[in-house]
């Protein structure tokens, strides 16, 4: 069919907007940031996450000739600072933070209602990994994590637990039908109280960021068992993972990455996770060592990858405990 004059004119009309609008959203990425960055965090000052943040939002902040200003805002197993990232609607405000602060929280409160859509969370890249430890109280005089076992078979209910909250509550408490023990879980509200508690042998089993534990470690009052991550530290090369130790159901990897709002283009989100990379140097992952994290840089992908991963992995202990997600 012989085209005619005025369809030649539309297409190629449509092909010089469409190159138009690709130029158009290349530029916005490769001009951004225009203004101030936000990281905005759902943990505290101090805590392992924030002093990653901070690192990378000074190597960030001079890569991009913008202030990049780190915004702590804990509480709510997450929900604070996740919904003051949404409500900000804005491609120069992102959110910082562990995996974990969202994808239990449909299963850790089931009667609630979800107080945002996880949709909205854009997965632009990986920053790094946290460490994530088992601890016991040397009083206890446990060596592996075989003799905490064989022990919490021996004396079923007597030995207690505390967690971070989250992904590592679910975790613990799926163990115990899996791996047939019964432990009693010591819900803290201050995990620094639950570690204080841990080296006066008030709790008899820890698991959180080793950078929270390692002061305890250090001062003789706490033993590390085992990394819960999927390769060893680093740091505690010498310390097994679960899954080397026996256990890989207790297997969790702290991902920690950064999240921008749905409507955030892929331009822009490649551009920021190319930045990423560039930043993430020797000198940079020896830093974050000294923060209990491992440098781990990845496109959103991947990333979106690993979260999907960790969701599974709460749905199925959710299934096997008997517990559904709130809607």
């Amino acid at each position: 069919m012989a085209l005619t004059v005025t369809t030649i004119v539309r297409v190629g009309f449509a092909l010089l907007l469409s190159a138009f609008v690709g130029s158009v959203t290349a530029s916005a990425a490769d001009t951004w940031p225009q203004r101030n960055v936000r990281f905005i965090l759902p943990l505290p000052p101090g805590s392992g996450v924030d002093l990653a943040a901070r690192l990378f939002a000074e190597r960030l902040q001079a890569r991009w000739g913008q202030p990049v200003v780190v915004e702590n805002r804990p509480g709510g197993d997450g929900v604070v600072a996740i919904t003051a990232f949404l409500n900000a609607q804005d491609d120069h405000t992102l959110l910082f933070a562990p995996v974990s602060s969202f994808t239990a929280y449909a299963y850790l409160h089931p009667e609630d209602k979800l107080p945002y859509d996880p949709r909205d969370l854009s997965p632009i890249a990986r920053v790094s990994n946290t460490v994530v430890v088992v601890a016991v109280p040397v009083s206890r005089k446990i060596g592996t994590m075989k003799e905490l076992v064989d022990l919490a078979k021996a004396q079923p209910g007597k030995l207690n637990w505390a967690t971070a909250t989250g992904v590592s509550d679910f975790l613990f408490e799926g163990f115990q039908k899996s791996g047939g023990v019964n432990w009693s879980r010591v819900p803290y509200r201050d995990t620094v109280q639950a570690l204080n508690d841990l080296a006066d042998g008030r709790i008899d089993i820890y698991s959180g960021a080793y950078a929270i534990t390692r002061a305890q470690v250090q001062a003789g009052k706490v033993k590390l068992l085992a990394v819960t991550n999927r390769e060893r530290a680093p740091m505690l090369a010498d310390l097994p993972t679960v899954a080397e130790a026996g256990y890989p159901t207790l297997h969790f990897d702290g991902l920690v990455g950064l999240f921008g709002p749905r409507s955030m283009s892929d331009e822009l989100r490649t551009k920021i996770a190319n930045d990423i990379q560039a930043v993430s140097d020797k000198t940079m992952e020896d830093k974050l060592a000294v923060s209990g994290q491992v440098m781990s840089p990845g496109k959103a992908a991947e990333f979106s990858a690993s979260i999907e991963e960790q969701r599974a992995t709460v749905a199925k202990i959710a299934n096997e405990l008997g517990i559904k997600p709130a809607q």
